[in-house]
């Protein structure tokens, strides 16, 4: 059976309009299948709830990563500053 059919199925008992038995015997398997389909359904149905978050959550801030981020844009901001110093200072042609 592919997973739409067993979605089917699911939602068929769910919505009680039809027992187990008629379904195992509509689809020509045993009961005990239908059964199962049924308890992975409501685990898998469970599982997704328990994971999901309502809403838009808010990012957590990484404070680490902030202050990385600070000093690596301070580092880059004096090793400019000091390129220019030194070109400044030996000329264009002790560069090469």
């Amino acid at each position: 059976m592919s997973p739409s059919q067993k979605y089917e199925i699911w939602l068929q008992l769910i919505r009680q309009e039809a027992t187990i038995a008629e379904v195992a015997a509509q689809e020509h398997v045993d009961r005990s299948t239908i059964m199962r389909i049924r308890t992975v359904a409501k685990e898998g149905a469970l599982a997704a709830l328990a994971a999901s978050k309502p809403g838009v959550g808010a990012r957590q801030r990484d404070y680490e990563l902030e202050q990385a981020q600070a000093e690596n844009a301070r580092l880059g901001e004096a090793l400019k500053q000091m390129a220019v110093k030194l070109m400044l200072i030996e000329g264009k042609e002790g560069w090469g």
